[in-house]
C-alpha cells in the first residue's frame, strides 16, 4: 500500500524558497498542505499545491510537495512525472532522483531504482538515505539472482540460505514484503533527506562550509549538463543578467555553446580542485575544466563568480583564468 511509504510526509514538509517566492509565503503554502494531510484531507492538500503552482510554476519545493501529495494518494505514475521533470530542469537536486527510485522500485525496476539512486550519490556524495535506498536495491538485486539459481538447482542450499538472508535484509524493519525501498526524500535540502537544511534567506553575508559545498555542486552539475549536451540545463545554471565575455549579446553566446552540443560524438566535461570563496553575498570559484570531444581536448583554469537568485547558485560571470 503506497500511503504506508510516507510515515514522514506529513511531518516533514518543510519549507525551503528555490524560486521567486517570498519565504512566509512558501512556508504558508507547505504549511496548509501538511494541515490537509495530517486530516485525511489528500485532495484538497494537492488543490492547495496546484493553486500555489498556478501562480508560482517554477517552484521546486511546491512541485516537489505535489510528488509527495501525489505518492501518498496512490498515484505513483503522476508522482514519477512530477520527479521526472524536477530533475530536468534542477538537474543538480539529489533528492528527485532518490524518490524516483523509490517508485521505480516499487514497481520492481530495480535496474532504473539502482540508476537514479547512483546519481543522487554522485550528486550529493553524503546523501545517506540513497546510500540506504541503493543498498536495498542491491539486496533486491541478489535476491533475483539466487532465486534464478534455485529454479535451475533447487538442490543448492548455499543459495536457499543467501536468499533468506537477503529476504531478511530487505524487509527487515518496515513490516513487509517488497517494501524494502521506501526512504523518500521529505524535499529539497531536507534533514530528512539525509543532507543539510538549507537557510530561506542567507541575505549578502559571507556563508559557510554548506554553502561552499553547494556552489561546488553546482559547478559539478554545470559540467555534467555540458556532458550530456543537455543545452536545457546547461543553460539553466546561468543567471538572467550573465555577463556574456567580450561583449557578446546573451543570444549569440547562447548560440556560440549550443552548436557543439549539436554535432555527433561524445563531449566530456570534468572539473577539479573547487575552490570557494565569498564575498559581497557572491561566490567566486575557481577549478580545473578539461574540456575533450572527438576534435579537441584542453584543460584550462577556469574562474566563475556566482550569485543566490530563487533559492539557487547561478552562474553570473565565467572566464578562462
Amino acid at each position: 500500500m503506497l500511503s504506508s511509504l510516507l510515515p514522514a510526509v506529513r511531518s516533514l514538509l518543510v519549507a525551503c524558497l528555490l524560486a521567486g517566492v517570498a519565504p512566509a509565503a512558501l512556508a504558508d503554502n507547505v504549511a496548509d498542505a501538511q494541515r490537509l494531510l495530517k486530516q485525511g484531507q489528500q485532495a484538497a492538500a494537492l488543490d492547495r499545491i496546484e493553486e500555489h503552482l498556478a501562480s508560482n510554476p517554477g517552484d521546486a519545493r511546491g512541485r516537489f510537495s505535489k510528488g509527495l501529495i501525489l505518492v501518498e494518494m496512490g498515484r505513483p505514475a503522476d508522482a514519477m512525472t512530477v520527479f521526472s521533470k524536477l530533475i530536468e530542469d534542477y538537474p543538480e537536486l539529489p533528492e528527485p532522483y532518490n524518490n524516483l527510485a523509490v517508485l521505480y522500485a516499487q514497481q520492481k525496476q530495480y535496474d532504473k531504482a539502482r540508476t537514479a539512486l547512483e546519481m543522487a550519490i554522485r550528486i550529493q556524495p553524503t546523501y545517506a538515505t540513497a546510500y540506504e535506498n541503493l543498498g536495498d536495491i542491491h539486496a533486491r538485486l541478489a535476491g533475483q539472482f539466487y532465486e534464478k539459481a534455485l529454479q535451475l538447482d533447487p538442490a543448492k542450499k548455499a543459495a536457499q540460505l543467501k536468499l533468506s538472508r537477503v529476504r531478511e535484509v530487505g524487509s527487515g524493519g518496515l513490516g513487509e514484503a517488497g517494501r524494502s525501498v521506501s526512504r523518500l526524500a521529505a524535499g529539497p535540502d531536507s534533514t530528512a533527506a539525509g543532507v543539510p537544511a538549507a537557510a530561506a534567506d542567507r541575505g549578502a553575508a559571507a556563508v559557510g562550509g554548506a554553502d561552499e559545498k553547494e556552489v561546488a555542486r553546482t559547478i559539478e552539475a554545470w559540467a555534467r549538463a555540458w556532458s550530456r549536451k543537455d543545452a536545457k540545463a546547461y543553460f539553466a545554471h546561468y543567471a538572467a543578467d550573465f555577463r556574456a565575455p567580450r561583449g557578446m549579446t546573451r543570444k549569440a553566446w547562447e548560440e556560440g555553446r549550443r552548436r557543439p552540443m549539436q554535432k555527433a560524438g561524445r563531449l566530456q566535461v570534468e572539473v577539479e580542485d573547487i575552490r570557494v570563496a565569498f564575498a559581497d553575498g557572491k561566490a567566486t570559484v575557481r577549478f580545473r575544466q578539461t574540456f575533450s570531444s572527438p576534435s579537441l581536448t584542453s584543460t584550462v583554469a577556469k574562474t566563475m563568480v556566482l550569485v543566490r537568485s530563487g533559492g539557487r547558485w547561478l552562474i553570473q560571470e565565467e572566464r578562462v583564468g
